[in-house]
């Protein structure tokens, strides 16, 4: 059986393998078994979801296989990524799934794992949960198969948890903000927050209708909101992702600010207040050199880990850090949450709008980045694209040429089948040079 877990769960283009109604059908009693090795009678799972029309099937097809282990589920509806986290702990749950594909088109769909403290479950886990897959699992006793009900109140739940990581006393009044939800799992959750709090919300991509989530809107593509930002004098703009466990902004003239400069203005504020601690944030790979020499110049530290947000947890939890994240826009503050929270980081910077008095354009320009350079390459599965003697071979010129100020980064996506060539250097057009030598070979390697 081939590999099912990728970096952020198992994911996929629905109704095609590994995404198919009997895949999780299957591992939902897979992971019903792994929760209940212990023998105990009384055993929960709480369940979310985005809006992708596969939703419904997949949630189903879960329900199912969790029931039929004995494990009784909660079905929360549509729900931001960090609310199962949290609802997960709050309800004392044995386990938490979402079922979303993040950032990706409608058509692809993807389940993601919380053990009951609300962290995504780690590798040993998901090793052992793929075994249980493969070997089969025995369902329970006719008389001890599970019951599952629906939980209404769960985003309210969500709500007043984000609500609780903004300082006491503040408002928003005065402060115009659009908000892109993709259509996606906080297209209710967001615009109830920022209003709540008094801001001014101009909403988008709050229409769901199962295919149009990520489309055009959201985090990954802000041209919407930055045209809304624009026409209506808005103060900012925040864009969501589908499953809302990242965010980009956008200052008052629509230009964006992305998770690095997030991060960089949030670690100089808490270590000016003796908050981040181990005077340390914790990023990826895929961070920016400038980010770093930020870091470096005001004596705190910058810890890289693999692309991923779970392996930004793992270090943070490993290291006793509070902030971290990554370029894209997960940002974790542990302080608040177990994942990454697009809407609290939202939130987080709105407060230091207020506090400061000081536009987002000046916000979110904390450091000047290093010219940088990211371009993908699609293959097909069973291709290994980058073991040929023609593409090491530029990869291995590529690094010389940048070795001086600059850096190469080659690696597969966990999420979709492609390859990331990512090159940073002062030099704009030697960076542009080496990522297209890398990328020409790479689609040389990857032709019929």
């Amino acid at each position: 059986m081939t590999k099912l877990f990728g970096t952020d769960g198992v994911r996929g283009t629905a109704n095609i393998h590994p995404m198919t109604a009997e895949m999780a059908l299957r591992i939902g009693a897979a992971v019903g078994r792994y929760f209940r090795r212990d023998g105990s009678a009384v055993h929960r799972v709480v369940i979310g979801k985005d809006t992708r029309l596969s939703g419904y099937m997949f949630e189903n097809a879960l329900t199912a296989g969790l029931t039929s282990t004995g494990m009784n589920v909660l079905l929360l509806g549509p729900v931001p990524t960090p609310a199962v986290g949290l609802l997960t702990r709050s309800m004392r749950a044995d386990l938490g799934v979402m079922i979303s594909a993040s950032h990706n088109p409608a058509h692809d769909n993807g389940i993601k794992f919380f053990g009951p403290d609300g962290f995504k479950l780690s590798d040993q886990a998901e090793s052992e949960i793929e075994a249980l897959v493969e070997g089969g699992v025995e369902a329970t006793a006719a008389g001890d198969i599970g019951r599952a009900k629906r939980i209404d109140d769960g985003r309210y739940r969500y709500v007043e948890r984000v609500k609780s990581s903004f300082p006491r006393q503040m408002r928003l009044d005065g402060l115009k903000v659009v908000l892109d939800c993709a259509n996606g799992a906080a297209y209710k959750v967001a615009p109830e927050t920022l209003w709540e709090l008094g801001a001014e919300v101009i909403p988008v991509g709050v229409a769901p209708n199962g295919h149009n989530i990520n489309q055009g809107c959201g985090s990954t593509h802000p041209e919407l909101a930055a045209q809304t930002v624009r026409a209506h004098g808005a103060h900012v703009g925040i864009c969501l992702d589908g499953d809302a466990d990242r965010v980009i902004l956008l200052d008052e003239n629509g230009e964006v600010g992305d998770g690095d400069q997030f991060m960089a203005l949030m670690a100089a504020r808490w270590a000016a207040e003796d908050r981040l601690k181990g005077r340390a944030l914790v990023a990826t790979v895929m961070s920016n050199l400038g980010l770093e020499r930020f870091m470096t110049d005001r004596g705190l530290r910058l810890e890289r880990t693999a692309v991923g947000d779970r392996y930004v947890v793992e270090r943070m939890r490993q290291g006793g850090y509070n902030l971290g994240g990554e370029q894209s826009g997960h940002i974790v503050m542990s302080d608040h949450a177990t994942t990454g929270d697009g809407l609290m980081a939202g939130l987080q910077f709105l407060a230091e709008m207020i506090r400061s008095g000081k536009p987002s354009s000046e916000l979110l320009h904390q450091f000047e980045p290093v010219p940088q350079l990211l371009k993908n390459v699609r293959f097909e599965t069973g291709q290994t694209p980058l073991d040929t003697a023609e593409v090491q071979g530029a990869i291995a010129q590529a690094e010389a040429d940048l070795a001086n100020g600059g850096r190469l980064l080659i690696r597969k996506s966990g999420t979709e089948p492609l390859v990331r060539v990512m090159a940073e250097h002062e030099d704009a057009a030697l960076m542009e040079r080496a990522v297209d030598d890398v990328v020409m070979a790479v689609e040389r390697a990857v032709q019929p």
